[in-house]
This record gives structure tokens, sequence and C-alpha cells, in this order.
């Protein structure tokens, strides 16, 4: 695959862990889209999910890796090679569309606007990073609410932990990826010591939960 970097912060080691598990909270309602956020570690992460969702999951997932400036579509790419569904670098003001996967660019937040389509931006890095994880999950969390699920992948640095929160403060569906098996777990392991985690699932596990949740969109 093409070379994709990453952009780290550094923030000190919890003192809290959370024993390695697998737990499903109930969930009946139906979900509009899903957002998905990782640093190291997460590309290969990511390539598990995407290539274990069918080519009819019907919602759209937002993706924000941390990348190099020079990345230069490498990240989306890849991306395409490894999923059955249609994978994009989206322009500004471009509507969201179900089973889509938009890949944001490196250089630029990208955020969900209430009338539910893609703004990017500009603004100042934030936890070191453009596009930053907590960007994308706190706009989702404004114009989905309730209706949105929110992954969180392996990383070194808390972008992302602020985003996790408001998500599940907006009755959203949060997911962690378990730290135990993360290549970097400063990344879940702060979203969940900030209370932002509502299930901790392996790779394996995330995959097949988003197949589940897909089946509960009721349009």
């Amino acid at each position: 695959m093409d070379q994709v970097e990453y952009e780290k912060g550094e923030i000190p080691s919890s003192e809290l862990r959370v024993p390695r598990s697998a737990f499903r909270a109930p969930h009946s309602r139906a979900f509009r889209a899903v957002v998905m956020g990782g640093s190291a570690g997460g590309v290969e992460g990511l390539t598990a999910i995407f290539a274990a969702l069918p080519a009819d999951f019907d919602l759209p997932v937002l993706v924000v890796q941390h990348l190099h400036p020079s990345d230069d579509g490498a990240f989306a790419r890849h991306l395409a090679r490894v999923t059955r569904l249609t994978v994009v670098e989206p322009c500004d003001k471009e509507r969201i569309e179900r089973g889509r996967v938009y890949a944001a660019p490196a250089n630029y937040h990208m955020l969900v606007d209430r009338n539910r389509t893609i703004s990017l931006s500009v603004d100042e890095k934030v936890n070191w990073s453009r596009p930053s994880i907590d960007v994308l999950f706190e706009s989702a969390a404004v114009a989905w609410g309730e209706a949105v699920v929110a992954v969180l992948l392996s990383g070194a640095s808390a972008d992302g932990a602020k985003g996790m929160r408001s998500v599940r403060e907006a009755g959203g569906l949060t997911i962690a990826q378990d730290p135990d098996e993360a290549e970097h777990p400063l990344m879940p392991q702060s979203a969940i010591d900030a209370g932002g985690v509502g299930e901790i699932l392996g790779l394996k596990e995330i995959g097949q939960r988003l197949i589940e949740l897909a089946g509960m969109c009721n349009g």
C-alpha cells in the first residue's frame, strides 16, 4: 500500500485501565451514519473493518485518519482497494449518500453540517492534527444526535476523546477498539478514561457490530 504517516501528540499514560472485554449495549433504534477515527496503527484497524463490510452496507461512513500532509489521496486509494464500498475524498459541501465511505483529505478538517453535507476547513490543528477526529465527531453529534455511531481506533494522542463524549452525550453509540489489542492504546484508552465509550470491542467484533447496526437502519 502507499506509505501513510502520522502526526503524533504525546500525552501521559493513563493510570486507569479497562480489562480486555467485548460487551454490547442494547440498541433497537435506527442509525443514520458511522464516523470513525484513528491515528498510529489506525490504518491496519480500518483495513480490517472495511474488508469485513458487505457491498450492501447501507450507512455512510466518514473517516478521519491522521495523515502526513503529503498524503495526496494515498489513504483513500488504499481504502478503495480493501473494501467493496465506494470510497471518495469529498469536496466541500458534498452531499452525504448512503453506502459511501468519505475519507478526510490531508490538511483539512472534515465536518458534518446540519443539512447532512460535508464541510472542509483549514482552521487550526486540533490535538496536533488536521484533520482532527474530535472535529468530525463533535459535528456528527450535532447533525445526527442519537442516530450516529462513533468508532475510535488505535492512536498515540488524545484526539477523539472529547468527540466520543459528545456523541455519547447526544445519545449516539460509541465504540472503542480494545486498548489491549490496539497497536497504540493511548487513543482508545483516553476516550474510555473520559467516559465517552459505550462499548469496547476487538477489530473483528467492530466489523460485525457495524453490520448488525446497519441492519437497524430504517431510512
